[in-house]
């Protein structure tokens, strides 16, 4: 299993645990402590380290640093904490990748270029924190309209991006997704009319 399967598959099931939990005070709890831990790095506050080092396969850890892997795990855990935050809606939905998530915030061509440019900002930030300050700010426009995202795949993504060959195809793939989305979306309101 390639390692950026292994982060899908981490984040997946930290995601699926938070979940069924979601509705206790322990749960709530935790999301909240994730919460927290935005604009920090992987590490730093000790209340999470367990949600995001337990049981992480011996492959994705850092030896000194946090490793690119870990760093996945923990932006996409902490963006889903932030997204979750007030809504009862389940906010992880596979198949909802960052491209396609963002395409349903634009409800008018005002709203598609404002969302264009956000996308711009996160697919030309040169560091793991540029990254993560600018996805968060996709999320709080996709909690405001309840628009779920797949973090498990956005994990992925993360991690892959940290490597130059890999982060083109990462960036294509969002843009593409952003477009098809559209045409998906229009195609099935001209059928509805």
């Amino acid at each position: 299993m390639s390692k950026s399967d292994m982060v899908y598959r981490y984040t997946a099931s930290k995601i699926e645990y938070l979940h069924s939990i979601a509705d206790t005070g322990r749960g709530k709890g935790y999301l909240a402590e994730l919460r927290h831990g935005i604009g920090k790095k992987p590490g730093e506050l000790p209340s999470l380290w367990w949600l995001i080092f337990d049981r992480i396969d011996e492959e994705l850890k850092g030896s000194k640093c946090a490793s690119n892997a870990e760093w996945a795990v923990y932006t996409a855990l902490t963006l889903y904490a932030l997204h979750q935050q007030g809504n009862d809606r389940f906010m992880y939905e596979k198949g909802y990748t960052l491209g396609r998530a963002a395409y349903h915030i634009a409800n008018s061509n005002d709203d598609e270029e404002r969302v264009v440019n956000r996308l711009n900002l996160v697919v030309t930030s040169t560091t793991k924190e540029e990254l993560a300050y600018q996805l968060k700010s996709i999320v709080q426009l996709l909690k405001g309209k309840s628009i779920p995202l797949d973090y498990a795949k956005l994990a992925e993504e993360l991690y892959r991006f940290n490597y130059p060959e890999q982060a083109a195809d990462i960036k294509l793939s969002w843009g593409r997704d952003f477009y098809s989305e559209k045409y998906k979306t229009e195609k099935d309101n001209s059928k509805g009319e």
